[in-house]
């Protein structure tokens, strides 16, 4: 086992989701010596399945959670200006039909409220709207017992593994270590102190071992599967739940703006995003404690959402077959030991708040060991500044600032983003659609696609001509942004896996820019194709001939 002494550090997070890596980028930036260990890849869990919202939780108000919203509104300000290249503006309508559960005068209030909670954001308030109005700005939504509308202001992070990545970048840049695929097979007791951790490379089979007076986990829906080797096993954290979305084309009435409607079903709120230039139709919301590795939609919940939008939009007319893929992931919800009836009850109505556990609380053997449950996609940024924090107090150091809300990350760098998306095309004369895929992939950070591009055309031509994507981007995502396999390259580099083919095609001429460029040879090539499609067979598997190469 590998036990070199550069392997010791003073923190060792365990997961590389979006609140993994955005504790690693804030330790780091504070000047801690980081070790980020994930057993997949850089948000290749629940971080990359989520609805892609960056939103103040307009829905949590109903359950009273106002400092919820208002640290989700403040943070999703902060996210808009640090990473203006991944985080945008999104407008969402929500209509009101008589058999909707709240009325156009619950829904004004709860807007007031939203718009109250958030003073000084840079988006526009909401509108109430007539029934006239609301079917001018949305002609597709079935008029029968509608009401009127209200229109508001979120954010949208149409690639949320990016933000991931970016924070590994950022933090790799001030010294941070940085191991994917790389198993926790064992938390290391030393002299009765928590002093590190044991891990597999679970693709080539070598075993390590790195020390730290302080391992932080957050592997979100594995944090049990983490702390199940310790005796005794601590109390259980996590009671997931499902939550699953399909993908379509742009369809006859789909809206320009999100839709944000009841489903009739159960009441249920749901999403019709504009996304990616297809459309984002989700989630569901069920209790799950299956295969945390195989996590899919089940051909119930696809029906579900295609019903339900068919009620809502009459003229969409989707079908089984209108799915291009779905996807599903766990939200790493605290575990309630009574169940769904002591949390509100319904798994929607469990909070989304973060729990940071230090176990030394409950066993002082474990006083370097914190865990954290919980938590969204938008309030990453301050979770992670709570828990390193906390990793300070416990090493007995002064806190240093907390610099993340202040430096942008890196691809959102520039002081006028817009004006330097204008500049980057103008120089580079590339296709529109190339032009836009880099620009809203890697921001600031496209110029170093161009500089690896120079003047090779095969670098410089699309593997992808859905996206855009070129094949500079292959050898970056190796060179620069710790992509160890095909899989990483399509779904959390490039984006090109989540394409209207979801990558089928475009992943063989990937892997020819490895062949050409990185030394794979025939066998390797083959063998990182194969294992992409029977990656994203999950996704396709609950739809008419469901087999991703077809």
């Amino acid at each position: 086992m590998d036990q070199s002494p550069e392997e010791k550090f003073d923190l060792i997070v365990v997961g590389a989701g979006i609140n993994g890596t955005g504790i690693c980028r804030d330790a780091a930036l504070r000047g801690l010596k980081v070790l980020l260990v994930d057993k997949g890849d850089i948000s290749s869990g629940t971080s990359g399945w989520s609805s892609r919202l960056i939103h103040g939780g307009l829905r949590y108000l109903e359950h009273g959670e106002i400092g919820l919203v208002r640290e989700s509104l403040r943070e999703r300000e902060i996210l808009l200006r640090i990473a203006p290249h991944l985080v945008k503006p999104l407008r969402l309508i929500i209509p009101v039909y008589r058999r909707s559960k709240r009325g156009l005068l619950t829904l004004r209030a709860g807007m007031v409220a939203y718009d109250l909670l958030s003073i000084g954001k840079s988006l526009p308030c909401h509108k109430m709207l007539n029934r006239q109005a609301a079917l001018e700005l949305a002609p597709g939504l079935d008029p029968r017992g509608l009401m009127g509308a209200a229109t508001y202001s979120d954010a949208q992070a149409e690639f949320a593994e990016r933000l991931a990545v970016e924070n590994v970048l950022s933090a790799v840049e001030r010294g941070a270590a940085v191991r994917t695929y790389a198993r926790v097979d064992r938390i290391v007791l030393d002299g009765g102190q928590v002093s590190g951790v044991e891990f597999t490379d679970v693709l080539t089979k070598s075993r390590h071992a790195a020390f730290a007076p302080i391992v932080i986990n957050v592997a979100g829906p594995w944090i049990d599967d983490v702390l199940a080797g310790l005796s005794p096993r601590p109390e259980r954290m996590i009671s997931g739940t499902k939550g699953s979305h399909i993908i379509v084309s742009r369809f006859a009435g789909a809206p320009a703006d999100a839709l944000y409607a009841e489903a009739r079903a159960d009441g249920r709120p749901f999403f019709i995003i504009p996304w990616n230039g297809l459309v984002l139709i989700g989630t569901t919301d069920l209790r799950y404690d299956g295969d945390l590795d195989k996590v899919q939609a089940t051909s119930q919940e696809v029906q579900y959402l295609i019903e339900e939008t068919n009620h809502v939009i009459p003229s969409a007319g989707l079908n089984s077959a209108s799915i291009l893929y779905t996807y599903s992931g766990v939200r790493p919800l605290p575990f309630s030991a009574g169940g769904p009836e002591s949390a509100i009850g319904a798994e929607g109505a469990i909070t989304r708040r973060h729990m940071i556990r230090d176990h030394s609380k409950g066993d002082p053997r474990l006083g370097g060991l914190i865990s954290i449950a919980g938590g969204k996609l938008t309030t990453f940024r301050n979770l992670a500044r709570q828990a390193v924090d906390l990793i300070f107090d416990k090493l007995g150091r002064r806190r240093a600032e907390c610099l993340t809300g202040k430096l942008a990350l890196p691809g959102g760098s520039a002081s006028d983003f817009q004006q330097f998306s204008i500049a980057f095309k103008a120089e580079h004369n590339l296709p529109e659609r190339t032009a836009n895929h880099l620009l809203r992939v890697y921001g600031v950070r496209a110029l170093g696609v161009m500089s690896i591009a120079g003047n090779d055309a095969s670098l410089r031509k699309p593997f992808s001509e859905d996206t855009g994507a070129i094949g500079a981007e292959v050898l970056l995502a190796f060179q620069m942004e710790k992509a160890r396999t095909l899989t990483d390259v399509m779904l959390r580099r490039t984006m090109a896996g989540l394409g209207p083919d979801a990558g089928i095609g475009s992943d063989e001429r990937a892997a020819r820019v490895c062949r050409d460029y990185l030394g794979w040879d025939e066998m390797k090539e083959r063998e990182e194709v194969r294992n992409y499609r029977d990656y994203v067979r999950r996704y396709r598997s609950s739809l008419p001939g469901g087999d991703p190469g077809r």
